[in-house]
């Protein structure tokens, strides 16, 4: 363009004009919007999924963690139960050997404490070892629920991949697998939210 008002156009003014006027026809601003708002939907629909996946992973880890403890806790009382089996044995030992029967009753009597004192000991390990396995049981649920959240977001990550490249090439079967994706995106993400 000159001062003199002589305009002259490249080749590519005239699409440039034509694309913010939206057109002859708007035949690409239709598909343009409609990618768009799609694209938009979907990335929003996988923010949420990725959270989820985040926040299942985090319960996994804190559920195995509980599992630990509770075995840990468990290993203790087995440990304790050892020393009083171990204690309940010398005192046999000690009844056994003795021959005055004073000794033989203060003996049983310890002996019968230690058995009393290993089945509550018992009862409290098994129960810690029950809760462990509880806990691993909902830390595995977890993850396989964590896995599905991690399938959905790349299932959906995909979509926004082929809604890109839709856009720049205008092809109309990568529009339709654009959709495709995100509906199977979608049900992955179903089958997360319903633990399947």
């Amino acid at each position: 363009m000159s001062g003199h008002g002589f305009h002259v156009h490249g080749p590519h003014d005239h699409e440039l004009e034509h694309a913010q006027q939206g057109g002859h026809g708007d035949h690409g601003s239709g598909m343009t919007n409609q990618i768009a708002m799609f694209t938009a939907i979907i990335a929003t629909v996988g923010a949420i999924f990725a959270y989820m996946g985040g926040a299942t992973q985090a319960n996994a880890g804190l559920y195995k963690n509980n599992a630990a403890i509770k075995k840990t806790e468990a290993s203790n009382q087995w440990n304790y139960f050892q020393s009083k089996s171990t204690k309940q044995s010398l005192a046999e030992v000690s009844r056994d050997l003795t021959s005055r029967e004073g000794e033989k009753d203060k003996y049983q009597a310890k002996i019968d404490r230690y058995e009393k004192e290993k089945n509550e000991i018992k009862a409290v390990a098994e129960k810690l070892e029950a809760d462990a396995t509880e806990w691993d049981k909902k830390s595995d649920e977890q993850m396989h629920q964590h896995h599905r959240w991690a399938q959905a977001t790349t299932v959906l990550q995909v979509c926004i991949a082929l809604a890109a490249i839709a856009l720049l090439t205008r092809k109309k079967w990568l529009e339709y697998a654009m959709f495709g994706t995100g509906g199977l995106g979608i049900v992955v993400g179903a089958l997360a939210a319903l633990h399947i």
